[in-house]
């Protein structure tokens, strides 16, 4: 679903996507944890990595990475291939995998510090500059000399993006980033990961918080079972389901028999104070009544009809499936909607 652009100055590629996998699998002896996944990450997109719990993300992202060798297949990474220029991609990516670790009786800045100092391509002049800078951004300047073992949860998650911004990064890749975050905290992210966005970076958010995916993402994929089951503008993922009617009459038996009649199968709710809901698919009309051509009914012809029939229409929308639908259906799972 990813249109392919022209080169551009990042060095992404000809195909304008900053990752890009082909057939990836990766087999534990018997066990096929990630199968033929071909992920397309458009250039300064912020693209949400969804799937329940063992759906094969986290491994995806490792081979990403070079973190995990894939059994096959190929992981292409800022236009360049991984793992084979891995040297070149590490240094313009920065990520937070698994949840951060730190040395728990070093302050919060000494760890950056020394991660810093452990990265060859870091420069050791600017390194207090750019620690300062990193904890200000992910709001931790007030605890930057607190030892580690006594931050939250939350502060060592966000000590974590800290990390993985000490350097200028085109790609940020981002497990679950608000894990055990507060409201506030989680606000934060979002800003932050917005800000990222809007200076260029392309941002791989792997998460199970649907909520989050839907305020930050421009872009998501779903996995189920290590299949990669939809990728795509996330405008597009929602539209891509099935749009409903939603009929509120005290009619429903007339109405019944009008629906059936523009080929479609409808469904009764609960009854309401003003009569039954009953519900029906768009868009699949065949019956006698149906328009000519491709078979779909408009919304205004069913009200039309409707009334023609003798139902009193006391509401009626057209209700599209929420992105949670969408996960639902093509992984059979349900979906944390919050923390």
């Amino acid at each position: 679903m990813t249109a392919a652009v022209g080169r551009n100055a990042s060095g992404t590629g000809t195909t304008g996507l900053t990752i890009e996998t082909q057939g990836l699998t990766k087999r534990f002896g018997h066990q096929v944890a990630v199968d033929g996944v071909n992920l397309a990450v458009p250039h300064g997109s912020v693209f949400g990595f969804l799937g329940p719990n063992g759906s094969g993300k986290t491994t995806t992202i490792r081979m990403m990475l070079g973190l995990a060798a894939a059994s096959s297949g190929t992981v292409s990474v800022l236009g360049l291939d991984m793992p084979n220029r891995l040297h070149e991609v590490l240094p313009r990516v920065g990520a937070l995998v698994e949840g951060p670790a730190f040395y728990p009786f070093l302050s919060g800045a000494a760890n950056l510090h020394r991660l810093d100092a452990a990265s060859r391509n870091a420069r050791p002049a600017t390194r207090r500059t750019r620690v300062g800078e990193a904890l200000e951004r992910v709001g931790l300047s007030h605890a930057a000399g607190k030892r580690v073992h006594a931050y939250s949860l939350g502060m060592k998650q966000r000590l974590g993006i800290a990390n993985a911004l000490l350097s200028p990064r085109e790609l940020l890749v981002l497990d679950e980033p608000t894990n055990g975050l507060d409201p506030q905290g989680t606000r934060e992210v979002r800003n932050l990961v917005r800000s990222l966005a809007a200076d260029g970076a392309t941002v791989f958010v792997s998460s199970h918080l649907l909520a989050e995916v839907e305020q930050i993402c421009t872009h998501a994929a779903i996995m189920s079972t290590g299949r990669l089951v939809a990728q795509g503008p996330l405008a597009e993922l929602r539209q891509a389901g099935e749009a409903r009617i939603r009929l509120l009459t005290p009619d429903a038996g007339t109405a019944f028999g009008v629906l059936a009649r523009l080929g479609m199968t409808p469904v009764a709710g609960s009854p309401e104070t003003d009569g039954a809901v009953v519900t029906a698919t768009l868009g699949t009309g065949a019956g006698p009544d149906a328009l000519a051509g491709n078979g779909s009914v408009a919304p205004e012809e069913i009200v039309a009809r409707l009334v023609e029939g003798g139902v009193r229409v006391r509401g009626f929308s057209v209700e599209r499936e929420s992105l949670e639908d969408r996960f639902v259906a093509l992984t059979g799972e349900g979906f944390d909607v919050a923390q």
